[in-house]
């Protein structure tokens, strides 16, 4: 048993695929870690927001907090965006490896920075510097996503149900929010308020793109896994 074990280990390890069936408790374990990332990146957002104390007009001071407040907003927003279409992706899978995995974690090193970057944009939401850096640090998470999407599609660890779907739509979705994020960078140096704006749209855009994706799951009938 234990040999058995450490085989599952080292072919992990190696770098050969596996099928999630028949190595349910890693694989479950990899997405448990992902989630658990996810909740603690969303949780830390809070921390932007705060109330000095001694203050005398509570009411303007919270009036004041409009930049943390659409930090915030913003920052939940994309965070939920992203697990969602890191959820769905993962219920994809077919198979899995550790080429996969470290990808994965390189994804998840991108993610962890948006409380840090989300506070910066809240103090600083007027100044360039942090307008830049929010938008290179989510180019960053989506990017690292896209080579997720496009390394289990090239590698055939995709459901065969779900292969034309994740090449078709899930790809070019997730890539344009990358580079809505990477146009808003040289616009930020003309009007921050014009990329921040950009941020905004690109949500109803990629909304559509998911309700269509929906459509199509929903009449290729469940999907497996």
């Amino acid at each position: 048993m234990a040999q058995k074990q450490q085989g599952r280990f080292d072919a992990v390890g190696a770098g050969r695929a596996r099928r999630r069936d028949e190595a349910e408790v890693e694989f479950n374990r990899i997405v448990a870690f992902s989630d658990g990332v996810f909740a603690i990146a969303i949780t830390l957002l809070v921390l932007g927001l705060t109330i000095p104390g001694g203050v005398d007009d509570l009411t303007r001071t919270l009036l004041n907090q409009e930049d943390d407040l659409l930090a915030y907003g913003i920052s939940f927003a994309v965070i939920g965006r992203l697990w969602v279409a890191h959820h769905r992706f993962f219920a994809a899978l077919e198979r899995f490896d550790g080429s996969l995995m470290g990808l994965n974690l390189i994804y998840l090193a991108f993610l962890v920075l948006i409380p840090f970057t989300s506070q910066v944009l809240g103090d600083y939401g007027g100044q360039r510097a942090a307008v830049i850096l929010y938008a290179i640090n989510l180019a960053c998470v989506s990017l690292a996503f896209q080579a997720q999407i496009m390394y289990a599609y090239r590698s055939d660890l995709v459901w065969p149900e779900a292969r034309e779907f994740e090449r078709r739509m899930a790809g070019p979705a997730n890539f344009l929010v990358a580079t809505v994020f990477l146009l808003s960078i040289p616009i930020a140096f003309l009007s921050t308020t014009a990329a921040t704006l950009m941020w905004i749209g690109v949500f109803a855009v990629g909304r559509r793109l998911e309700d269509r994706v929906a459509g199509l799951l929903r009449r290729r009938g469940p999907a497996r896994g």
